[in-house]
């Protein structure tokens, strides 16, 4: 077989450039200093260091996982080598300013920049990952100081970060966490407590590693409202910007993953001795609202890693498919006759169109996402701004846990399309299923982005996030049935957004009348639904773009390019999107029978 591509790059052309327009980001005055050929070379870049430095141990991370002596973290030293690579690139820095020492790329240039390197090690790239979104807190909230004395040693890779949130016996409940902070006389705090399932907490990549910690101030208030943040460094820093004596946070094990195996998973303990050094990041009790920002760019990041897994799959049983003779079509009788890649049955080319309306929608998805995240900063109206942030706000729980369900689906289908070969490891498709598997759980499990959309993101400031998507979608629609191929689409979504609104409007009835436990029952049904409707709109986006381009005069592969386009959105339109009749019927009848179900029926 021959290499498989990390990705498509035609798809990324696609996704930036005509499903999106990022080229008009150039004409905002943040980017007026860049140009296309610098956007494609920042792209390229990545890609290259995704092939060199990342793909060659992929499988070797996975079979070697990090060890720990009792004093030190050991990861293989390709490790080291990709963070080095990805650093020296300027990648932990390139959003920023250009006086802040950044590159001032745009959100959706470093994310599809950020697709290559994921996908081509989503294990490695938890590193860099984390200390972005950590290094964002610091330079969002952050005082000068702290700001001044963390943020250079994270831009040029000397430090790394994390985000420590869960405790042992507290996952999503991060109002019961118990970990507390001591004020001090001199303005800092000693942590107390056990953080759990911390990506990266401890490695041997950088010098020191910066702990993003949410505690509770003695005396807080009970429950959210109580939750502070803090800076809390593996080592201490001197005044000179030098590394310290050792704080008094320790590795007290790490925990042995199904996947992402190469990205440590810690359970870190602060305070076994005098207490941790913290310091309080922004106003107290406002940490878990701080938090949101790191959490949400993140549910964006696993929405992406869980595509690029999935396309990784989609890539490589296509591959697979297309050089795997095997068996005869059932119209051919003759047993001496050459048998056929497997390619030609009907029921393989099902998996890979599955796969593929799976994965290159919620790339789509979450490049969306990440445009919205890009507009909502730098727009050029307030009002602009305003909505984009409100569409991204009302689409994150999907953003995440679309692509989390359905990238891992799409490598199930890998795996089936590979046969006995599927789950052996001598192929790399049982690894990326294996690496999957985390995306529905960390970041918010699927069943907490259920009850996030249904009970705050849809009813928010009067339904406005809901009100403005309709209105998105309407306006696609309207104009797809002005396009011959796509007519018939339109009508199949607007008919499926009737009946997200019904079962909407019924939903947020029983929680009016205070059947608040009756009404959330389903909800993780309910952000199946949203989600099924949402990506056929995206899909139809797409065939739009797609149909038009088919009406001009194309080489044979931008025709075959296109052509696949439309047949991913027929097939996710008319295969997939009328699972939600059932989801509709199951939901607007508030059916009880899981919530009545009693634990001693079990």
């Amino acid at each position: 077989m021959s290499q498989t591509p990390l990705l498509n790059d035609r798809d990324i052309e696609f996704l930036l450039y005509e499903f999106l327009n990022s080229e008009a980001l150039l004409e905002r005055p943040r980017y007026q200093e860049h140009s296309r050929e610098v956007f494609d070379a920042t792209l390229a870049t990545a890609k290259t260091i995704a092939e060199k430095y990342f793909a060659n141990h992929n499988a070797k991370g996975d079979a070697n996982e990090p060890t720990f002596d009792g004093e030190n973290v050991h990861l293989i030293p390709e490790t080291q080598e990709a963070w080095n690579a990805f650093a020296e690139a300027g990648f932990l820095a390139a959003h920023y300013d250009f006086e802040e020492g950044g590159m001032q790329m745009p959100e959706i240039i470093l994310r599809a920049a950020m697709s290559y390197i994921s996908s081509a090690n989503i294990s490695s790239t938890g590193y860099p990952f984390l200390t972005l979104g950590s290094a964002n807190l610091i330079h969002s909230f952050g005082d000068e100081a702290q700001k001044a004395k963390y943020l250079p040693p994270m831009m040029d890779g000397r430090f790394s970060g994390t985000m420590a949130l869960t405790e042992p016996g507290q996952g999503s409940a991060l109002a019961d966490i118990k970990t507390t902070a001591k004020p001090q006389d001199d303005g800092t705090y000693r942590i107390f407590g056990q953080k759990m399932f911390i990506s990266a907490g401890d490695h041997n990549l950088t010098e020191n590693i910066v702990h993003m910690v949410l505690a509770k101030i003695e005396g807080a208030p009970a429950g959210t409202k109580g939750i502070s943040l803090f800076i809390c460094p593996k080592f201490m820093v001197n005044e000179d910007g030098s590394v310290g004596e050792r704080n008094d946070v320790a590795l007290a094990g790490l925990l042995h993953k199904m996947g992402y195996r190469n990205t440590t998973s810690t359970v870190l303990s602060f305070g076994e001795k005098d207490g941790a050094v913290g310091y309080l990041v922004g106003e107290a009790h406002k940490g878990l609202a701080y938090m949101f920002q790191m959490m949400n760019e993140a549910r964006i990041g696993v929405g992406l890693g869980a595509a690029v897994l999935g396309y990784q799959g989609y890539n490589y049983s296509l591959d697979y498919a297309r050089n795997r003779p095997q068996g005869r079509l059932p119209s051919q009788k003759d047993p001496t006759s050459k048998q056929v890649n497997i390619v030609e049955h009907a029921d393989v080319r099902r998996m890979l169109l599955a796969q593929k309306a799976y994965v290159e929608g919620s790339m789509a998805l979450c490049f969306y996402a990440s445009q919205l995240f890009e507009d909502s900063n730098t727009a050029t109206s307030e009002e602009e701004r305003k909505q984009a942030f409100t569409l991204l706000d009302l689409i994150t729980p999907m953003v995440k846990s679309f692509p989390s369900k359905y990238g891992l689906r799409a490598n199930e289908h890998a795996i089936q399309i590979l046969g006995g070969s599927g789950y052996i490891r001598e192929y790399p498709v049982e690894q990326y299923y294996r690496d999957n598997r985390l995306n529905p759980i960390h970041e918010g499990a699927e069943g907490i982005h259920g009850l996030d959309l249904l009970g705050r993101k849809v009813p928010m400031n009067g339904l406005a996030g809901y009100q403005a998507l309709k209105d998105e979608i309407l306006a696609s629609t309207e104009e797809a049935k002005t396009i011959a191929e796509t007519s018939a689409w339109a009508k199949s979504i607007e008919e499926a957004l009737a009946s997200l609104d019904q079962t909407t409007m019924s939903l947020l009835g029983t929680l009016g009348k205070g059947e608040v436990d009756l009404g959330m029952a389903n909800a993780t049904v309910y952000l199946d639904m949203f989600g099924r409707v949402l990506v056929s709109w995206i899909w139809l986006k797409q065939a739009i773009i797609a149909a038009k381009a088919l009406a001009t005069d194309l080489h044979q592969d931008e025709e075959n390019f296109y052509r696949g386009k439309l047949q991913a959105a027929q097939y996710y339109i008319q295969w997939e999107l009328p699972e939600i009749d059932y989801q509709a019927k199951l939901l607007q009848s508030q059916d009880d029978t899981c919530l009545a179900m009693q634990d001693a029926w079990f």
